[in-house]
């Protein structure tokens, strides 16, 4: 049986290296190879990084003359600076932008439902869902599109509104939950927003008869919030009846020349045909809604005593009776 070969024959030293038996000679070759690593060009570090996954960090420290250490070290290097080039094409650039200032629009979404009576066949609804402002004020000034992503089970399921008003119209017999994707002029400059709506048909009390003439009102009350807006659409959107701007812009801000440019191509719901059961959201709305529901639970908690208080007085009488 042959003699396994010393570590000194074996090792295979890559062309420019040299090695000692000595301390001094080990120190040396050290030395060599950091020289190495800050001597790599640009396409031996690309190469480096290339062979991530695909050779041994030993391998490709021997190819190249540096340490195992160093290997990982540089492609370590390499997977930090491009996850930071990633963040930063994520964040929102502020070349165009106004500091200092939000701009918020109030919107509503949401469905209306109305049964089509006992003679319906399969479709035994027809509902409309829709994102308009809260006051009834046109939206194209800032939104280019809304997608509704409705249940795969209709005929392409993925519907696209590119005019106000922003809706769309179906019919059905189920309830499934709606996605709602708003889309934004170019110069607004943001990305997309999502929203979730859950379609009803039925009032969630069941002892309502159903009718063909009041339908089921389901909306949600949100805010379109642009912090820091871009100059190419604040001079279209400042004064727009539908924006709340605060903030203090610059007295002397240049805005684009043409702000006004983009065509109107929507119109505004005070004058649609299903406004007469659009639900109003306002703060004095909500105080007295929930006024209302805290007089409704006060007089359910008062109730709930007496039958208690009742009750225990039958409990006691019955005890009496029976001793």
């Amino acid at each position: 049986m042959a003699a396994p070969p010393s570590s000194a024959s074996s090792h295979q030293v890559p062309s420019g290296s040299t090695t000692s038996a000595g301390s001094s000679g080990g120190a040396t070759a050290s030395s060599k190879r950091k020289r190495r690593l800050h001597d790599l060009s640009t396409d031996e570090i690309n190469e480096i990084v290339a062979l991530r996954g695909k050779m041994s960090q030993a391998v490709v420290g021997k190819k190249y003359g540096i340490e195992q250490t160093e290997v990982s070290a540089i492609q370590r290097m390499q997977r930090v600076k491009i996850a930071r080039l990633v963040d930063d094409n994520d964040k929102k650039p502020m070349v165009g932008r106004i500091k200092g200032v939000e701009i918020t629009v109030p919107i509503v979404y949401g469905s209306i439902s109305f049964w089509l009576g006992k003679k319906a066949a399969e479709s035994t609804h027809k509902w409309t869902t829709y994102v308009r402002s809260a006051t009834n004020e046109d939206l194209s000034v800032l939104i280019k599109k809304v997608v509704f992503q409705l249940h795969p089970s209709f005929e392409k399921p993925t519907r696209t509104a590119d005019a106000a008003p922003f809706e769309l119209s179906e019919s059905g017999w189920g309830e499934f939950e709606i996605g709602i994707t708003i889309y934004f002029h170019p110069d607004v400059g943001e990305k997309p927003m999502e929203l979730f709506h859950h379609l009803k048909l039925y009032a969630d009390d069941e002892t309502i008869p159903q009718t063909t003439k009041k339908p089921v009102v389901v909306e949600s009350y949100d805010e379109i919030v642009l912090s820091d807006p871009m100059e190419a659409s604040f001079g279209r959107l400042r004064n727009h009846p539908a924006v709340r701007v605060t903030g203090n812009p610059p007295s002397q801000l240049a805005l684009p020349v043409g702000e006004n440019s983009l065509e109107r191509r929507g119109c505004d719901t005070k004058d649609h045909a299903l406004a007469q059961w659009f639900l109003k959201h306002s703060e004095t709305e909500d105080m007295n809604s929930l006024t209302a529901v805290r007089q409704q639970v006060y007089a359910a908690a008062a109730k709930l005593k007496k039958d208690l208080g009742s009750l225990e007085g039958e409990i006691l009488r019955i005890r009496a009776t029976t001793r």
